[in-house]
């Protein structure tokens, strides 16, 4: 057994079931701390209660060695390697994450579980250190509820105060990835030494005070952390404006310590703290109620990690008696260390392997419990489950809760436990929290940022344009002034803090300056903002944030026009070519649809060929003035003459409102309709030197390059225009609307032709999350709301309209896309009328013409007799028809007779004669 299992404890006795009657287990803290005074008072408590508990052990007892590191990671890792040389089965600890990841290594050579209540340092982590047990909440939960407070609020840049250790730098690195989730970012890192003076605590609060952003973050040990707020009060950094966040040791310090001196507490005003949350049950209750017994030699209060280290001790408690039902035994080898750690005077020979100590770990991981914090069990990823903080504003003498946040449902007002059995709600409406006291006294939401108190001015660059200098014009260094700078300063103006700023002009002073460029220079820290005439287009906002817009505009094309003055032909105008052509032809077609319905039964619509051709004109066009004298008197005539009739009142009334608009407005006229007949063309389009323009008609519209034609001023501008594409000029200019504007206000020879075929605006440019640029955008509309924003538009671009400012380009030509529907109704309608009109003539002519058809043997003659049929008066084909009716009816009936008689009968009916039908044939009377 020795040489299988090992060499077993010595002094070891094991009870009658097996068991031993004692297990050593060790705890590593500094007792004097924050954390550790407490955790101490909480973990022997739960070594009382676990040994007078018959069911835990049953019959063992736990044996607690405490050893206290005083602060030293070194004495914590000297102290756990003496752990291991007393046969201890399991450590609660260390305290400090940065310990913890030295210890973390010897634990897993040796594998004995570490449990630790306070190392929470997410990136201890189960793969690296497997015997690294983390039985309170990781701090990777703690930033994420930073982090959604932050966002919650709206603010966006963070400064970060910490120790400059592992635990420190671990933890706001998790924050800055939960921060970037949001779209917000740590903007400075003030660090610490783990042991910092007043002094140095004021240097770093001194440059903080010199950043721009007023969101503190201060993850620091409680031992010094409020040292941090007693510099900042002294520094006056706890006034309005200021945001202060601690992580969760402010709380454990309030609590531990409470009441704190009323200095300390005047420090820390306005605060916001988190606590790691605990749900109210029985158990928490009954233990906080002894917790004033347990302390009463030594009063400290009880703060979340003491239920933490009073869960964990009977979290192992649990483990090991699982681990002896299971047949596990205690003993530890120490062969496979002997060889290579035997030498010296450290003597780490004696550390022994504990051969029991996955089996342990896993009974660890497995235990699930109710403790004095709630549900204690592990997720898959070893965390605790349902991870909450309460959040707690410092306000009077003590504080105030003003809300939770879970990693189930965020933020809420409502405790955790009430929402874990529904679905998670991120939804914005559900993230709520109650009102805040900030520092300074203030409920109003902090902005969260400030001008940087460096002395160091705002660079801004402006644009030197050449041309439309009402917009930016650069006289000198210190003189620059125009539109885009008075609408800049009025927007500071009503800003409720001062900008110190500096205007710094970009460009040569030779050609315009290229918009784009300037806002790349932002990103590359040349300037910190563009002001000017810069269009908010796509590729400028993927590099900076604009404000709102301060005019609106967009490209439009610019061509030479002249008057288009009326003709003796101007009538002809409101109709395009292909109209006239197709409504004269529906003239002919609804009129000769007409007389075909009309034909057989109208007298009027009878008569000679020549006079039938006069009669089918002069029906026809006579619609027109609905002056046609002929009557119609068929059914499917009228109908087709009714839906015509609309057809006809409808283009009449668009011909006279057309015609009326061309004769009586001055009319302008240019070979150039917009930007598709421009773009279609081959000729020349020139653009403003530094516009944007260009690379639109490159990159969206596809226009070849070698068409672009840069033009640097508007006497440039207008002589190339004059001179047109044949005398080395451009057919068209495209440009922004706002300098067009301005262009035409002198030259009427020149018009806007087309549509605005883009929508865009100007802003000014900041670099991108700047919150100067949203309170720009706000002091803007302002200047909208209030008039300001127009009077500066016309102080600086009002002028005197042209003369051709009344005029209307080229009226559009009614063209046959606007009335096929019409047309085509009216189509159908003869169609149908012809269809309905045939099918009764063919049943007519088989009814009347059916011995006929079938005497005659060829095909022509059968045709010729249809064609007479049609042609023939309807009333005489019923005549007829009605004449071989009765013949037939009396040859039927005197079948005696002779052919004499039969003819008198028959010259009898045609005449209809009154006479005696029985005379003799040879009677005088006939």
């Amino acid at each position: 057994m020795i040489i299988c299992n090992g060499f077993p404890a010595i002094g070891l006795s094991t009870n009658v079931t097996g068991r031993p009657k004692v297990v050593n287990i060790g705890a590593i803290f500094s007792i004097k701390s924050v954390i550790g005074k407490a955790a101490k008072v909480a973990i022997d408590a739960a070594i009382d209660d676990v040994n007078s508990h018959p069911d835990i052990l049953q019959g063992t007892q736990l044996q607690l060695q405490l050893k206290d590191s005083n602060y030293s990671g070194f004495m914590a890792v000297v102290e756990a390697l003496l752990f291991m040389e007393k046969d201890t089965v399991a450590i609660i600890g260390p305290q400090s994450s940065v310990t913890a990841h030295v210890v973390s290594h010897i634990a897993n050579v040796l594998q004995v579980p570490l449990l630790s209540f306070s190392s929470t340092d997410p990136t201890l982590s189960p793969i690296q250190f497997p015997f690294f047990v983390r039985t309170s909440q990781n701090d990777l939960y703690q930033m994420a509820a930073i982090a959604e407070i932050i966002d919650h609020y709206e603010w966006r840049e963070v400064i970060a105060i910490y120790e400059d250790d592992d635990h420190g730098r671990n933890g706001i690195a998790t924050l800055g990835d939960k921060l970037a989730e949001r779209r917000c970012r740590i903007t400075y890192k003030a660090r610490m030494s783990p042991e910092p003076t007043r002094d140095e605590i004021t240097d770093v609060l001194v440059k903080v005070a010199l950043r721009e952003s007023r969101i503190l973050v201060v993850h620091v040990p409680g031992s010094w952390g409020l040292k941090v707020f007693s510099v900042a009060q002294y520094l006056g950094m706890l006034g309005s404006g200021y945001v202060w966040i601690a992580t969760n040791w402010l709380s454990t310090v309030l609590d531990t310590n409470s009441p704190l001196p009323q200095d300390a507490m005047d420090n820390i005003q306005g605060v916001v703290t988190l606590r790691m949350y605990t749900p109210d049950s029985q158990l928490k209750r009954r233990f906080v109620s002894r917790w004033s017994n347990l302390t009463k030699e030594k009063p400290v209060g009880l703060n979340a990690y003491s239920l933490y280290a009073y869960d964990t001790v009977w979290l192992l408690a649990r483990a090991i008696n699982e681990f002896f039902n299971q047949g596990g035994n205690i003993s530890f080898l120490n062969d496979s260390l002997s060889s290579e750690l035997s030498g010296g005077n450290l003597h780490l020979e004696a550390l022994s392997v504990f051969q029991g100590g996955n089996l342990l770990l896993d009974n660890i991981l497995n235990v699930n419990m109710k403790g004095v914090t709630g549900d204690f069990r592990f997720t898959n990823d070893r965390n605790l489950i349902n991870p909450a903080f309460e959040l707690i504003n410092v306000i009077g003498t003590g504080y105030r809760r003003i809300g939770y946040w879970s990693n189930h449902s965020g933020l809420s007002i409502a405790p955790p436990e009430t929402l874990w059995g529904k679905p998670p709600n991120r939804s914005s409406a559900s993230q709520t929290l109650h009102g805040v006291v900030w520092p300074g006294q203030t409920t109003q939401k902090p902005r969260g940022w400030v001008f940087p108190n460096s002395g160091r001015h705002l660079k801004i660059g402006v644009p030197h344009r050449v041309s439309y200098r009402e917009f930016v014009s650069v006289r000198g260094p210190d003189a620059i002034t125009g539109y885009c700078i008075d609408v800049f300063t009025a927007a500071l103006n009503l800003l409720p803090y001062a900008v110190p700023y500096k205007l710094i002009p970009f460009g040569d002073g030779r050609t315009n300056p290229s918009g784009t460029e300037l806002v790349r220079l932002i990103t590359a820290g040349v300037f910190d903002a563009a002001i000017g005439d810069i269009a908010i287009i796509t590729n400028r906002t993927k590099m900076a944030d604009f404000t709102q817009p301060y005019i609106e505009s967009g490209l439009v094309v610019v061509a030479p026009v002249w008057r288009k003055n009326s003709n003796a032909f101007a009538f002809l105008r409101p109709f395009t070519r292909r109209m006239w052509a197709v409504t004269a032809i529906f003239f002919l077609l609804v009129g000769t649809v007409v007389w075909i319905l009309e034909h057989r039964m109208n007298d009027e619509f009878r008569g000679p060929p020549r006079r039938q051709v006069v009669t089918l004109l002069w029906f026809s066009f006579s619609t027109w003035f609905f002056a046609h004298r002929e009557n119609t008197v068929s059914v499917l005539g009228r109908i087709v003459l009714i839906i015509w009739l609309f057809v006809v009142l409808i283009i009449n009334s668009s011909y006279t409102a057309s015609l009326t608009s061309i004769l009586t407005v001055q009319q302008l006229t240019s070979p150039i309709k917009g930007i598709q007949t421009l773009v279609a063309s081959k000729d020349p389009i020139g653009y403003q030197q530094g516009s944007f323009a260009r690379n639109y008609l490159i990159d969206e519209l596809k226009v070849d390059p070698s068409r672009l034609i840069a033009l640097n001023s508007p006497e440039e501008s207008a002589k190339a225009l004059k001179d047109g594409p044949h005398k080395g000029g451009v057919a068209a200019m495209v440009d922004d609307r706002a300098y067009i504007e301005l262009f035409l206000s002198t030259r009427c020879e020149f018009s806007i032709v087309g549509q605005e075929f883009t929508k865009n605006g100007w802003g000014f440019a900041f670099p991108r999350d700047s919150p100067l640029a949203v309170d720009m955008s706000t002091a803007i509309l302002k200047l909208s709301e209030n008039g300001d924003l127009q009077r500066i538009h016309d102080k600086w671009l009002l002028r005197r309209a042209c003369s051709y400012q009344g005029a209307k380009m080229e009226v559009d030509r009614l063209q046959l896309k606007s009335f096929w529907g019409l047309f085509s109704i009216c189509g159908v309608a003869c169609l149908i009328a012809l269809f309905l009109y045939f099918l009764k003539m063919m049943r007519q002519f088989s009814r009347h013409y059916s011995e006929e058809s079938e005497s005659q043997s060829s095909r022509s003659a059968r045709l010729q007799t249809f064609l007479s049929f049609v042609d023939e008066k309807e009333e005489e084909v019923k005549s007829r028809s009605k004449r071989r009716q009765m013949e037939r009816v009396s040859n039927r009936t005197d079948d005696g007779s002779n052919s004499t008689s039969y003819s008198i009968r028959g010259n009898i009916g045609e005449f209809s004669s009154n006479k005696n039908i029985g005379t003799p044939a040879g009677s005088s009377e006939v």
